[in-house]
């Protein structure tokens, strides 16, 4: 089981209405994309404490995993704070290259600011929402949406085999490392490759196991959800 699954069945709101979790999580995603930037840190700040104390996890926790996607929201900002212009009297810092200035403009600060703290509660509102919400919750959620039946069970065999995918990977990889297959960065190449072509292998097998168990069953091509 997923470290995500495990803290979503472990939460104190793992009984709770899913339904009013989804609208909860849909009133914090309107205030985090529409309120200003202080609301939007309050916000963060709440969610935070609230998801930490669902969860019973430490704020040390918390922020690591938030830390995860900041990352990758600070590289997307330097697209929003970088600005060229042919006037660098407008910019707060530049750099002058040809004819072009290279640099910070206020407008771009002010948008990488609302962009930065928007990101971060919005971000906090899902964690809240996925972080409380088991995976049989989010199925009857879908089902509740009239999403197609069809939709719904590839999610479900999607999710089935994400696990299955996570235990091969796991075993071969453990089988590699008492064999001393990652022991030089020649070998962990070498075992890497095989372990990606082995994968492929054992995933296949396994769904053809999985197959033949729906046929015993009599399957007929549609799962009772």
């Amino acid at each position: 089981m997923l470290i995500i699954d495990k803290l979503s069945y472990q939460s104190r709101w793992c009984q709770s209405d899913p339904r009013r979790k989804f609208w909860l999580y849909l009133i914090l995603l309107v205030v985090a994309l529409t309120g200003s930037p202080l609301v939007q840190i309050f916000e963060l700040a709440g969610t935070a404490v609230l998801t930490c104390h669902l969860l019973q996890i430490s704020v040390q926790r918390y922020l690591r995993w938030l830390a995860i996607p900041l990352f990758f929201l600070l590289v997307g900002l330097l697209g929003i704070l970088i600005s060229f212009t042919t006037e660098p009297a407008r910019m707060l810092c530049s750099v002058q290259i040809g004819d072009l200035a290279i640099g910070i403009d206020p407008a771009g600060l002010q948008a990488a600011h609302h962009t930065f703290w928007r990101s971060l509660a919005a971000l906090s509102a899902t964690y809240l929402f996925v972080l409380t919400t088991p995976f049989n919750q989010l199925i009857r959620l879908l089902q509740m949406s009239r999403l197609p039946h069809v939709l719904i069970e590839h999610m479900l065999l999607t999710y089935r085999f994400i696990f299955i995918l996570i235990e091969e990977a796991s075993a071969i990889r453990q089988a590699q490392s008492l064999r001393f297959g990652y022991i030089s960065l020649r070998c962990s190449y070498r075992s890497m490759a095989m372990l990606v072509g082995l994968l492929l292998q054992r995933v296949i097998y396994r769904y053809q196991q999985m197959e033949t168990a729906l046929d015993v069953k009599l399957f007929e091509g549609e799962f009772h959800l």
